[in-house]
């Protein structure tokens, strides 16, 4: 295999004269064009040829290797070798390669570093909740933008079909540079390189970038496979677009059980006494505002006695407020979710919103007035009932849209509990706006 390497390239320096100092010399001299070659080589030959140099030239040509290749180098090397060239990478490079490694080989060799460069490998490998590095795949097909087609073409049946259907192009310095269809690769004329036919990867996201930014990403630009890099552009993985819709419906089913009070960390067979723990606070907090609205209430308790009519119209009243309030929160926090929206939208969406429950007010008035003078026979009482449909459907659709663009807009969840928050202004607004109208046209209820 050594001789491979020195037959291949001896014209490199015909002054030196033993195979062994050629080689050494062509590893000195040109580590990148070293780093093609040890990649072109199965992964148990290359390793061999690394360990039968000395750490000095091993270290020199070790960073130029891709990181697929040398994450497929690596496990044929000794652990005292491997541990050498892990340290010669500089830490991005170093994470990345740990992340295509199994979880126990690399905890082995974390172990083994000092705690202080542990801890920040463990920390680059390590992404928050619900971002493009959580959610990406590190099983990726990467290839400097030197290597012939032909080279490429025989390293494809070293990976499995899903690796091989995108290579990703890397420059020099080993950031990402472009991608190149499996289709193009097939047509290339064998003494061209992939630079010949690469295509720039203008579209990548950063691997903390939000999953909600990745999905709107994706959605764009009509791609399912989308590259991760990071602060240097270096390829850390790719992510594929079944992956980030999957956690994108988690985080909205998360989000449905936020918006009644129920925690995100709470599954269906979750103890009760986690559920209680969990939903106990905001039922409490449902308690209060449940009272506020109930004082509404009491502020007519003289105009109720005195029309038992309206008692029997007060859930309708309430109930239809309550129900365009909720169609209104569940479209702006889709909007959100999505990206679609936002807080710099408030007006467009609150305009929208308050529109859309004018005018299903209006309607739903003429109905329910309708119904409720056949009902009573009072016009006073469909009158009254008429308008207040109109106030608070226009009053609830315009609280549906503000209350989780005003949470948003504090730096609050605007999933955490909003439908609570909702449910109390549809219920005022219902109440106040039914009860308050009574009051004012009771010469029009006598009678009812």
């Amino acid at each position: 295999m050594n001789k491979e390497l020195i037959n291949e390239f001896a014209p490199v320096d015909q002054t030196v004269k033993s195979p062994a100092s050629l080689l050494q010399a062509f590893l000195r001299n040109y580590p990148q064009d070293a780093a093609r070659k040890l990649e072109s080589l199965t992964p148990t030959d290359a390793a061999q040829a690394l360990s039968a140099q000395p750490a000095e030239l091993r270290q020199r040509v070790w960073p130029h290797i891709t990181i697929t290749a040398a994450s497929q180098i690596l496990p044929f090397m000794s652990q005292e070798n491997a541990m050498v060239l892990l340290l010669a990478l500089d830490a991005g490079p170093c994470a990345s390669l740990l992340s295509r490694i199994g979880v126990q080989e690399r905890d082995n060799f974390l172990s083994q570093m000092q705690t202080a460069l542990a801890e920040e490998l463990r920390e680059l490998l390590s992404y928050p909740q619900n971002t493009a590095g959580q959610a990406m795949d590190t099983q990726v097909l990467t290839m400097s933008l030197n290597t012939s087609i032909e080279d490429a073409v025989k390293l494809l049946k070293r990976y499995p079909a899903f690796m091989r259907r995108r290579i990703f192009t890397l420059d020099t310095d080993q950031r990402l540079h472009g991608i190149v269809e499996l289709e193009n690769l097939v047509i290339a004329k064998q003494d061209q390189v992939l630079a010949d036919i690469s295509q720039p990867a203008s579209v990548f996201v950063s691997g903390l970038d939000p999953i909600e930014d990745v999905a709107e990403v994706l959605k764009q630009n009509n791609t399912q496979l989308l590259p991760v890099v990071d602060v240097q552009h270096r390829l850390l993985g790719v992510i594929r677009g079944s992956s980030a819709i999957d956690i994108l419906k988690e985080d909205m089913t998360a989000n449905l059980q936020t918006m009644v009070g129920a925690s995100r960390d709470e599954q269906a067979l979750s103890s009760s006494y986690f559920a209680f723990k969990k939903r106990q606070p905001w039922l409490q907090i449902n308690l209060l505002t449940g009272f506020l609205a109930a004082s509404i209430v009491g502020m007519f308790e003289s105009t109720i006695a005195q029309f038992t009519a309206l008692a029997v119209l007060m859930p309708v009243a309430a109930g239809q407020s309550g129900n365009t309030g909720a169609q209104a929160l569940a479209v702006t926090m889709r909007g959100l979710t999505l990206r679609e929206i936002t807080t710099r939208h408030w007006y467009k969406v609150l305009f929208k919103e308050a529109s859309a429950g004018l005018m299903n007010g209006i309607l739903v008035a003429i109905t329910c007035g309708a119904g409720v003078y056949l009902w009573s026979q009072s016009f006073g009482l469909a009158l009254v009932i008429a308008l207040a449909m109109i106030i608070s459907m226009t009053i609830a659709g315009s609280a549906g849209a503000l209350v989780p663009i005003i949470l948003k807009k504090f730096g609050q969840d605007p999933a955490q509990s909003s439908s609570i928050i909702l449910t109390t202004v549809t219920d005022i607004a219902g109440f106040l706006s039914f009860l308050g109208i009574a009051a004012a046209m009771s010469s029009l209820l006598v009678g009812t």
